[in-house]
């Protein structure tokens, strides 16, 4: 069954708003065994949106919209898709009462406008899913074989109704027609392999038609594998994706350092709790950016001791003891800075692990001996009385070499982890 997203809103034209309902949407069609074709975003235009719908109707037998369905005048999503299939609108008092309960429950007043949320297509012609978490609710338009479903833009509101009414329902379309194939993923996460290289090793294994399919997305510091498999039922589908997984993992080894929705900041943080080890982490260029993502993880209390940012020089020397004759003979972004940072922050906390970054972020500051670009890390470690030591240089502006960093230098420290810890 073929399937299409519409996203509608003229902020999502001017870029104004990140649509990510397009993604969860597309996800959730993948996992039903939909083949999505087309995604198109469109304005607050009644004439471009009817526009749309009707080229989209005309290739997919399911079309999903997202916003459009608030109480203002240029909402018109649920009233140009009834226009366009010749279907009435009429009032839900069951959804009525919801949006009178969602106001009173806050204590505010309810709007006239916010009436018009309540209409639904007539129950001939369509259904429709109570919003538990908002006001608009989602709509379901049927006319023959197609269907139409409309999902509030609101983030929250569309992944609950997604998940609570529209999957539900388009399994059972699904049932009816005959098309119960699905389709399911494996992502593989890797760090420390450029693209190419990793294209390279795997290109054999990424054939146009085959089935698993094998695909490479890469990010700023690291690349995804996409293993999608089509089959009847997941049980098959998952089947045709192990043995392609376990080549993958023979063929990457330590470059693969998670799955579906790791992330590096995670596993770190898994290996930390599971070793029972303490983290200390001295920073410079990333200004405090790795404590940030571990910070993130639920539970970091338990392996993060403390963060240091040391911007200035004299905060290397107050904080972490650094020696000036080190700052003034090799200069804050070197080798021997950064061992400094790292035992100084271990022996400042106490820690079993001390993680130190210093470099040049640009866009200004370069030089030729140290460009743009150019990072240090050392990770010391207490109990091994081991100190690991690494050069980097990174490319693009002031912001991609910052994440570049953090993320090699949580690599650094999951790579030691593996080795000593475990």
């Amino acid at each position: 069954m073929k399937a299409e997203i519409i996203s509608v809103g003229t902020e999502l034209l001017l870029g104004q708003t990140v649509d990510t309902n397009a993604a969860h949407i597309a996800r959730s069609l993948a996992g039903l065994g939909f083949s999505l074709y087309r995604k198109t975003t469109v304005g607050d235009n009644r004439a471009r949106l009817a526009t749309v719908v009707r080229e989209a109707l005309e290739r997919a037998d399911v079309v999903i919209t997202s916003g459009g369905l608030g109480p203002t005048e240029d909402d018109l999503t649920k009233e140009t898709v009834a226009e366009v299939l010749g279907i009435h609108l009429v009032e839900s008092p069951e959804v009525l009462s919801d949006i009178e309960g969602f106001f009173a429950s806050r204590g505010t007043r309810m709007t006239a406008n916010n009436r018009k949320q309540a209409l639904v297509p007539e129950p001939s012609s369509g259904t429709f899913f109570r919003n538990a978490v908002g006001t608009a609710p989602a709509v379901v338009f049927e006319s023959g074989k197609k269907r139409v479903i409309c999902l509030p833009g609101v983030p929250r509101e569309m992944a609950y109704l997604i998940n609570s009414g529209v999957e539900p329902y388009l399994r059972a379309y699904l049932t009816r027609n005959g098309a119960g194939e699905v389709i399911v993923s494996r992502i593989i996460r890797t760090i420390g392999i450029g693209e190419a290289s990793l294209e390279e090793r795997i290109l054999d294994l990424a054939c146009e038609g085959v089935n698993p399919t094998v695909a490479i997305y890469a990010s700023e510091g690291e690349c995804q594998i996409r293993v999608t498999a089509c089959a009847r039922e997941e049980k098959e589908a998952w089947m045709l994706i192990e043995p392609v997984e376990r080549e993958l993992e023979a063929r990457l080894g330590r470059s693969i350092y998670g799955y579906d929705d790791d992330t590096l900041e995670g596993v770190v943080a898994r290996r930390l709790i599971s070793a029972g080890a303490r983290l200390s982490v001295a920073e410079s260029c990333t200004g405090g950016l790795i404590c940030g993502m571990l910070t993130g993880v639920p539970g970091s209390s338990s392996f993060l001791e403390r963060g240091i940012v040391t911007y200035s020089n004299s905060a290397k020397r107050d904080e972490l003891g650094v020696d000036e004759s080190t700052l003034r003979v090799h200069g804050a972004v070197s080798r021997e800075t950064a061992v400094e940072m790292a035992c100084g922050v271990v022996r400042t906390a106490r820690a079993d692990l001390g993680l130190s970054v210093t470099g040049i972020a640009g866009p200004g500051g370069g030089s030729a001996d140290k460009p743009v670009g150019l990072v240090y890390f050392c990770l010391a470690d207490t109990e091994k009385t081991s100190v690991i030591t690494a050069r980097m240089m990174f490319g693009g502006d002031r912001r991609s070499v910052r994440t570049r960093a953090c993320k090699f230098g949580l690599d650094l420290l999951r790579r030691h982890l593996e080795d000593a810890w475990t």
